[in-house]
């Protein structure tokens, strides 16, 4: 696999909650719980996630999922250990545009996480390794009626404007240089 994940992404910190969660790089040997992970949201979330689409879940879609090219992709992990089990909870992820200027990138959450400011930390994450990768921007497309997700964009000084060519959907584009 091209690029290997660097280690100083890994961290823990205590959000709203107090329950400790970890971040840290998605890995391909995550195949097990990024399938709970994946397959326990909500139709909402996924769709959301998916812009509306319906993905079909099989084997190889999760084995895409985790095996990350870093030399061209990011994808973190929010992880938090229950019942001594480790637990995916969110994931951020990038990849860059066919030119390796621009990244798009893309977030969710768990349901039951949601609204805690793990997401706010996997994008900032996120932000800071694409502009150590030297992107000149990151962007990614929203749906108008994702409330959450656009506020975060903004949050993070993203601008939010109308996309081109879809009017259920936003583009959130934040300039990295």
């Amino acid at each position: 696999m091209p690029g290997s994940a660097p280690e100083s992404l890994a961290e823990s910190f205590q959000p709203v909650i107090g329950q400790s969660v970890s971040l840290r790089p998605l890995r391909p040997d995550d195949v097990d719980i990024e399938l709970a992970f994946v397959t326990g949201l909500s139709e909402e979330t996924r769709a959301n996630r998916l812009l509306g689409g319906a993905v079909r879940i099989t084997d190889e879609y999760i084995r895409r999922l985790t095996r990350i090219d870093w030399s061209r992709e990011a994808a973190l992990a929010a992880v938090v250990m229950l019942e001594r089990t480790e637990v995916l909870i969110g994931v951020a992820r990038y990849v860059a545009d066919a030119d390796g200027r621009a990244c798009e990138f893309a977030v969710v959450i768990a349901d039951a996480w949601q609204g805690r400011g793990i997401g706010r930390r996997l994008l900032e994450k996120l932000i800071a390794l694409a502009r150590t990768r030297s992107y000149a921007a990151m962007y990614g497309e929203i749906l108008a009626t994702n409330v959450g997700m656009l506020h975060l964009a903004r949050k993070l000084g993203f601008g939010v404007s109308p996309h081109p060519g879809d009017r259920t959907l936003v583009r959130a584009n934040l300039v990295l240089v």
